[in-house]
């Protein structure tokens, strides 16, 4: 079957959805992962034909299911990295690169650090750190086995040595590494996204990345967060610093928790679509 064919149906079945542009988007990355052949190759000759068209097709049907393609392809990229992505990690999002960017911003690459992310999820942001930050210790902790199996994989793929745990910070606060462990930056992303903003959500995010990794009651937007930064009062080293990716709403309740917890330099970065999407904070 002719690939020019195949996109003319991606067209018509996906076109009302999601745009020509993304429909394009979707076509060319299945056929590079599906069969190696890249946008170039099919400009230069239309008449490529494959054999074999079930996969394509099938995921022709996710789609139209409103399956992320990053699941359906299993992968994404991030931070220039490859990343295994399934259901039970969130797929990395382009605001969580501007954390990164942030965080290696303000550390020495060639310093010998400790850094802890929590939620890591699919290892996105440890992983990048580590990847660019060779001199660090780099731990992950996510309440997920199934996540942390992920970041696992994701660790090997890219080369680089984390130290994955197990546990829920908002039970394990105290003393989840030993006394012995300060870190010097602390970083997270974790649940932000209020049951009362699902309405504004797609139905592709919706219906298939793991609400643990994305809601929390409205009654307590800040729970994650107000435990993960009573930890970072503990366990920063002097002069530590505290990284969150934030819900865009909240960003001056940030700040008060910041302050009422002995935080200073506190600072609230937008994204690139000009909303708050970051805080840091220093450990007085």
């Amino acid at each position: 079957m002719r690939l020019k064919d195949i996109q003319n149906i991606f067209h018509e079945a996906l076109g009302s959805m999601f745009g020509k542009e993304e429909v394009e988007s979707f076509f060319f990355m299945l056929i590079e992962s599906y069969y190696g052949v890249s946008r170039i190759q099919l400009a230069m000759n239309s008449d490529y034909a494959i054999d074999g068209s079930e996969k394509i097709i099938n995921a022709l049907e996710l789609l139209k299911q409103q399956k992320p393609i990053q699941y359906i392809l299993g992968e994404t990229e991030f931070y220039g990295l490859p990343f295994k992505v399934n259901e039970s990690v969130l797929i990395p999002r382009p605001e969580t690169e501007e954390l990164v960017e942030w965080v290696l911003k303000r550390v020495d690459s060639n310093e010998s650090i400790n850094i802890l992310d929590i939620g890591t999820g699919s290892g996105c942001i440890a992983i990048s750190l580590a990847k660019n930050l060779p001199n660090a210790k780099v731990y992950a902790l996510d309440i997920s086995a199934k996540a942390l199996k992920t970041a696992k994989q994701n660790a090997d793929l890219n080369e680089v040595n984390v130290e994955f745990i197990e546990a829920d910070i908002l039970k394990n606060g105290d003393g989840l590494l030993g006394a012995d462990v300060k870190f010097d930056i602390i970083v997270s992303n974790p649940p932000y996204v209020r049951e009362q903003e699902k309405d504004m959500m797609k139905p592709n995010v919706l219906d298939n990345e793991p609400h643990l990794a994305l809601f929390v009651k409205d009654e307590n937007p800040l729970l994650f967060y107000e435990a993960i930064t009573k930890y970072a009062s503990k366990n920063l080293a002097r002069v530590g610093q505290l990284f969150f990716e934030i819900n865009e709403y909240l960003g001056s309740d940030m700040i008060n928790l910041l302050q009422d917890n002995n935080f200073r330099n506190i600072e609230v970065k937008q994204d690139i679509f000009k909303k708050d999407r970051m805080i840091k904070g220093v450990k007085r």
